[in-house]
């Protein structure tokens, strides 16, 4: 009996440990979620980034290298590159070394800026711009889907954008939908048909290359 309850009272501070522990994530996921929501996040990284390409519009300097120095600037501190890189080689990231995984994350990085060029470039004129943020935020764990009406002037159409968010230190977008199209999963379907012809070697070598034109 008194061997019974020693084995009992060693167990219960590990279990009490266990117990505190968790409520104390619970307790700091909930936090999170009210002061630091994926969706108030998702509307300040767009609102910040519409509106300094608003002010370039207004100055004349919206020019591509000042583009993509704002999208240097505001969208990609915020993106989770290692994130959208993984998801983009799916089932063959695990089988990279590290330079290989390296490289990818840098082309990922500078491949996305493109696209976001290429967005923004979307957006003509910005005398009027009016962003809400869809209250039907979808989430699950550390992930979560927020939808961005976007109204522009006044064309009465808005644009959908969908960022696709993970949490990490905070909330980083991995992904983005814009007119029905995901850009990771559009670069995963584009790798996957280059590596199942030429292999990872042959992706890499093509994705250097693009670089290179990138770069100049």
């Amino acid at each position: 009996m008194i061997k019974t309850l020693l084995i009992i009272l060693s167990i219960l501070p590990i279990n009490f440990a266990l117990a505190v522990d968790k409520a104390s994530n619970t307790t700091q996921q909930a936090i999170v979620g009210i002061v630091d929501p994926p969706n108030s996040v998702a509307l300040n990284i767009m609102v910040s980034a519409l509106t300094s390409l608003k002010e370039l519009k207004k100055q004349k300097k919206a020019t591509k290298q000042n583009v993509e120095a704002l999208i240097r600037l505001k969208l990609l501190p915020n993106i989770a590159v290692g994130v959208s890189t993984k998801i983009a080689l799916s089932k063959y990231w695990d089988g990279l070394n590290i330079q290989q995984k390296q490289f990818f994350q840098y082309y990922i990085s500078e491949s996305l800026i493109q696209d976001y060029v290429g967005i923004l470039s979307t957006y003509d004129k910005l005398d009027s711009v009016q962003i809400s943020v869809d209250p039907n935020v979808k989430r699950k764990g550390d992930k979560a889907i927020v939808k961005l009406i976007i109204n522009i002037n006044d064309n009465p159409k808005p644009s959908i954008i969908s960022l696709k968010m993970i949490h990490l230190d905070t909330w980083h977008v991995y992904d983005i939908v814009f007119s029905g199209v995901s850009i990771v999963k559009n670069y995963r379907a584009q790798f996957n048909s280059y590596i199942g012809r030429k292999g990872i070697d042959g992706l890499i070598l093509k994705s250097k290359k693009k670089l290179e034109r990138l770069a100049k």
